[in-house]
This record gives C-alpha cells, sequence and structure tokens, in this order.
C-alpha cells in the first residue's frame, strides 16, 4: 500500500464491510453503515467515489447497480497502519510498544503466551 494510501477511519468503516463480505452494492454498504455509524446512502456514494479515485475500490455494473471490491488487502492496510504507528509514537521500535503495553497491562495472559510464541516462531525460522 503506498503512502498515500493511509485510511482515514471513515474508509476503515467502509473497507471493513468489503473484506467481509465482497462485492457490495451501494445499497448494502449505505445499510450497513447507517446501522453502525448512523450514515446516509449519500455519506456512503460520496465517500466511494473518494475512495474510487484514491485506488482503495473498485466497482463492476451489474445491469445498473455499481458492485464495489476492495482494492486494498486488509493485511497490507492493517501494516500500513502499524507502521505509521510505529513510527511517529515509538521512533519505529516495535521493543518499545510491546514494552510500554507490558509495563501498563495492556497485555493479558493469553496474548503474552500468543507473542511468546510468535517470538519463538521467528526465532527458529532465522535459525
Amino acid at each position: 500500500m503506498e503512502k498515500e494510501k493511509n485510511l482515514t477511519p471513515s474508509e476503515w468503516r467502509v473497507m471493513d464491510c468489503l473484506w467481509h463480505s465482497p462485492p457490495m452494492t451501494l445499497m448494502q454498504l449505505a445499510d450497513a453503515l447507517s446501522a453502525a455509524a448512523g450514515w446516509r446512502k449519500s455519506t456512503v456514494a460520496t465517500l466511494l467515489s473518494r475512495m474510487e479515485e484514491k485506488g482503495l475500490v473498485r466497482y463492476e455494473l451489474s445491469g445498473r447497480t455499481r458492485r464495489y471490491f476492495p482494492c486494498v488487502e486488509k493485511t497490507d492496510a492493517a501494516l500500513k497502519e502499524t507502521t505509521t504507528l510505529l513510527d511517529r509514537a515509538y521512533q519505529g521500535s516495535l521493543g518499545l510498544l510491546v514494552s510500554t503495553m507490558v509495563e501498563n497491562k495492556a497485555v493479558s495472559k493469553e496474548e503474552l503466551a500468543a507473542l511468546q510464541a510468535i517470538l519463538q516462531k521467528a526465532e527458529e525460522e532465522i535459525k
């Protein structure tokens, strides 16, 4: 995902819908986002138009209906978001992020065990 394709919070909401069940029509998105965010159809249509210009979504015509698809993978968007957070708040240091979370008791025992398993696997792959 290119630098200019950072997702805004509103774009994340739309993309979450599209990642969950692509493709979706404007009406399907409007219904889902009306329930979740209180948005009107016109708001969703405007946002989709902007997202299309940014290359985040695309559509295919099915008759007169536009069916929207995501153009960005969720893992790519999440990685870009994480990298931006690390750079901005933790000077690019994953260790500092984890240390801060642990020191502030924001990590459960289950999450800590999962992190240990991830680190163990990464260490084995490096060997």
